[in-house]
C-alpha cells in the first residue's frame, strides 16, 4: 500500500492498513491512499481531513468528572436532531442540520445552516437518554465557526433534565457577542409560572473574536439541587477557564416527562443574515 498528503509524493507501507504519523499545517488536507492487488489491480481513495492548531487542542480540567460517572458521546451524530424557530426570540428564522464528514474533529460532525430575520433564533435539539437523579453535569463539545459567524449574536448550549418531581431544569449557557460575556439562564418566576432570563456572568466571551475555520473546545460544568437550584461553576474555552460561580433557580413545570436533551441554538444579529456552524465531539458527562 501507499499514501500521500495533498500533492506530496507517495510513501509505501507494508501490510493491509496505514498507521503512521504525518506532520501537516492547520487547515484542510486530502490524504490519498492506494492499494495494489493481483495482476496490477489498483484501488485508490481520497480522504478529507482537517488539522487544528495543536496549541488550540488544550484539554480542559476533566478532574471535575469523578470515576464511575456516566457519559454519552457522539451526540452530534445522533439521527433525531430537530430544528425550530425559538418563539421567545424576535423576528423569524429557519434552519437545517445534517451530518457531514468535513470539517471533522473526531468522526462525524453536524452542520447547522441558519437564516435569520430581525434577530430571529434557530434552536437545534435532540434527546440523548433518560435520567432524573444525576445532579452534576459537564458539557464537552468542539465548535467550528466560518466567516458567517459575524451574523450570529449568541451561541447557546443547553442541557435539559427532568427531575423526579416532574419539573425540568434548564442548564443554559451562551456566548453573548453583543455584551461580550458568558451568560447563564435562570427562572425569575416559579416552576409553574416561569420567567426565563439571561444574566451576564461578567466572564468575557465574544465569538466574533474566535478564530475562524478551526475547532474550538468548549466545556461547561454545573450542578443542581433537588429543588431545582442551579450552580453554574466554570466554562473552559480552548483550555482557558472562566469561573462563573452563580447559583440561581432553574426549574420549570413543562410536562416533558423523564428525559435528557440538549439544545444548540444560534441567534441572529441584525436585520437579516445566515450562518454555517459545525459541532463535533459532543459528550455530556453526568453523576
Amino acid at each position: 500500500m501507499s499514501y500521500s498528503l495533498d500533492t506530496g509524493s507517495d510513501e509505501t507501507v507494508s501490510g493491509t492498513s496505514v498507521n503512521v504519523s504525518v506532520s501537516a499545517s492547520a487547515g484542510t488536507h486530502t490524504v490519498h491512499v492506494k492499494a495494489l492487488g493481483d495482476k496490477g489491480a489498483v484501488c485508490v481513495t481520497d480522504v478529507a481531513v482537517t488539522v487544528s492548531n495543536v496549541t488550540d487542542n488544550v484539554v480542559a480540567d476533566t478532574s471535575v468528572v469523578p470515576s464511575g460517572s456516566t457519559s454519552v458521546s457522539g451526540i452530534q451524530a445522533m439521527n433525531n436532531w430537530k430544528a425550530s424557530h425559538d418563539s421567545g426570540a424576535n423576528g423569524t428564522s429557519s434552519g437545517t442540520t445534517s451530518k457531514v464528514g468535513s470539517p471533522t474533529y473526531s468522526g462525524t460532525s453536524r452542520q447547522f445552516v441558519s437564516t435569520y430575520h430581525n434577530g430571529g433564533a434557530v434552536r437545534y435539539s435532540t434527546g440523548f437518554g433518560d435520567n432524573t437523579t444525576s445532579t452534576n453535569f459537564l458539557y464537552d463539545a468542539w465548535v467550528y465557526l466560518t466567516s458567517s459567524a459575524s451574523h450570529i449574536a449568541n451561541l447557546e448550549m443547553d442541557v435539559n433534565q427532568t427531575m423526579p418531581n416532574g419539573n425540568t431544569v434548564i442548564f443554559g449557557v451562551q456566548c453573548d457577542a453583543p455584551s461580550g460575556t458568558w451568560d447563564y439562564t435562570e427562572n425569575l418566576g416559579t416552576a409553574s409560572h416561569p420567567k426565563g432570563h439571561w444574566a451576564h456572568s461578567g466572564a468575557a466571551c465574544n465569538l466574533h473574536n474566535w478564530s475562524k475555520y478551526k475547532w474550538h473546545h468548549i466545556q461547561i460544568s454545573y450542578s443542581r439541587t433537588s429543588t431545582g437550584h442551579i450552580t453554574y461553576k466554570s466554562v473552559w474555552l480552548d483550555g482557558h477557564q472562566s469561573t462563573l460561580n452563580h447559583t440561581v433557580f432553574g426549574a420549570r413545570s413543562l410536562g416533558w416527562g423523564s428525559s435528557l436533551s440538549t439544545n444548540f441554538q444560534l441567534d441572529g444579529l441584525g436585520s437579516s443574515g445566515s450562518s454555517t456552524v459545525y459541532l463535533g465531539g459532543l459528550t455530556i458527562y453526568r453523576w
